[in-house]
C-alpha cells in the first residue's frame, strides 16, 4: 500500500508540475504571430488554434485552466502575440477582448479605388471586395438619394479596423463619421444655400467640395476656388476641371498616370471640359475644409485660377488675366 501510495503522490507532484510549467512559464513566439479567433469557437478549437500558432504549450493546460477559472468568455477577433506570455496571461487578454486593429489612413480627396487600395494594404481584405460596396449607395442614399455610389461620403480620416469587421462594417464607419461631419457644418438640409444665384442639395455640394478638393491642398484657397467654379455655373461656362477628367479616365480603367492634351477630349460625363455644369458625382472624397469651402464660398468675380509654381494659385477675372497668368506660371517653371 505505502508503494501505491508514494507512487500517487509522486503522479499528483508530476502533474502538478508539468501543469504549472505549462501554464505558468512564458512562451516566446517567433516574431509577429497573428491568431484569427472566430466567433463560435469552443474553448478546445481557441486552444488548438493557440497551440499551432506556438503561442502556448499545452491545449490540454489551457483548457483545463479556462474550467478553473471560468469567468467572463474569450472574445473572437484577431490578436496580436509578440512578446513572451504565458497561458495566464493569455487568457486574460482573450477576456479583455484585446484585438489587434489594423490601421487605415484615408487623406482628403482620397478617392474609393485609393481607400480600397489602402483597404487591402492594411490586410483587410481585397481591394475589389471594398469597391463592391462602394459602388453601391446603399448606405447614403437615404441622405443623398441621388448618389450613384459612396464616391464622396468615405470621409477621410486614420481609422481602426479589425479583421473580423466587413467590407460594408468598414464603409459605413467612413459613412458615419461624413453624417457627423455633415451635421456639424450643417449639410444634412435638402437645400443649401451656397450664396450664389440658386441654392444647391447636397448631391451638387459634396460634388463641388470633391472638385475644390482636388484642385488645392492649399486651405486659404478653397472657398475662393469655390467661388470660381459656382461662378463660372452660373453664367454656364464649363468648369474646365482636370481632375474631373482623371477621375473619368479612372472609372473606365484607362488612366495612364499623366493628362495629355487628348484627354481632355475624353468622352464621359465626368469630362467637365467637354461637358458644362457638374459632373455626376464627386470626384473623390472631400475633408471638412473643402466641403465648408463648398457651402460657404468667398463672393468674388474671378472666373479663372492657374498654379503660381510655388504652390499656390493666381486668379482672374477675364480670359486675357488667365492668359498671362499661365505665362507667368510657364515661365517660372523653365526658370526653375
Amino acid at each position: 500500500m505505502r508503494k501505491v501510495f508514494w507512487l500517487i503522490v509522486i503522479m499528483v507532484f508530476g502533474a502538478a508540475g508539468w501543469f504549472a510549467w505549462a501554464l505558468l512559464i512564458p512562451v516566446a513566439p517567433t516574431g509577429q504571430t497573428f491568431v484569427m479567433l472566430h466567433p463560435g469557437y469552443s474553448t478546445r478549437r481557441i486552444a488548438y488554434e493557440l497551440k499551432a500558432a506556438g503561442v502556448i504549450r499545452s491545449e490540454e493546460a489551457f483548457i483545463l485552466w479556462r474550467y478553473i477559472r471560468r469567468r467572463r468568455s474569450l472574445k473572437a477577433g484577431e490578436y496580436l502575440f509578440d512578446k513572451p506570455a504565458n497561458t495566464i496571461d493569455i487568457q486574460k487578454r482573450l477576456r479583455r477582448g484585446d484585438v489587434y486593429f489594423h490601421t487605415v489612413v484615408v487623406p482628403e480627396g482620397f478617392t474609393m479605388f485609393d481607400i480600397a487600395r489602402a483597404v487591402e494594404a492594411a490586410g483587410l481584405g481585397p481591394a475589389q471586395d471594398f469597391l463592391k460596396v462602394a459602388q453601391s449607395n446603399a448606405l447614403i442614399a437615404d441622405l443623398d438619394p441621388y448618389a450613384k455610389s459612396l464616391e464622396g461620403y468615405l470621409f477621410p480620416d486614420t481609422y481602426e479596423f479589425s479583421r473580423m469587421q466587413s467590407m460594408e462594417e468598414i464603409a459605413a464607419a467612413m459613412v458615419h463619421q461624413f453624417r457627423q461631419v455633415a451635421a456639424q457644418i450643417g449639410m444634412t438640409s435638402k437645400s443649401i444655400n451656397t450664396g450664389s444665384d440658386a441654392d444647391h442639395n447636397l448631391h451638387d455640394v459634396v460634388i463641388m467640395a470633391s472638385i475644390v478638393e482636388k484642385e488645392t491642398a492649399v486651405a486659404e484657397e478653397r472657398a475662393l476656388v469655390a467661388s470660381v467654379y459656382y461662378n463660372r455655373l452660373a453664367k454656364r461656362i464649363a468648369l474646365d476641371a482636370d481632375p474631373s477628367i482623371i477621375y473619368a479616365e479612372l472609372l473606365a480603367g484607362k488612366y495612364t498616370g499623366a493628362l495629355h492634351h487628348d484627354d481632355m477630349r475624353f468622352d464621359s460625363p465626368y469630362n467637365t471640359y467637354t461637358h458644362a455644369g457638374l459632373p455626376p458625382g464627386p470626384i473623390g472624397n472631400p475633408g471638412k475644409s473643402a466641403l465648408e469651402a463648398a457651402i460657404h464660398p468667398v463672393e468674388s468675380d474671378y472666373y479663372y485660377f492657374v498654379a503660381d509654381a510655388a504652390g499656390h494659385h493666381r486668379f482672374a477675372r477675364t480670359i486675357e488675366e488667365h492668359n498671362d497668368n499661365v505665362a507667368a506660371y510657364r515661365r517660372a517653371v523653365r526658370g526653375k
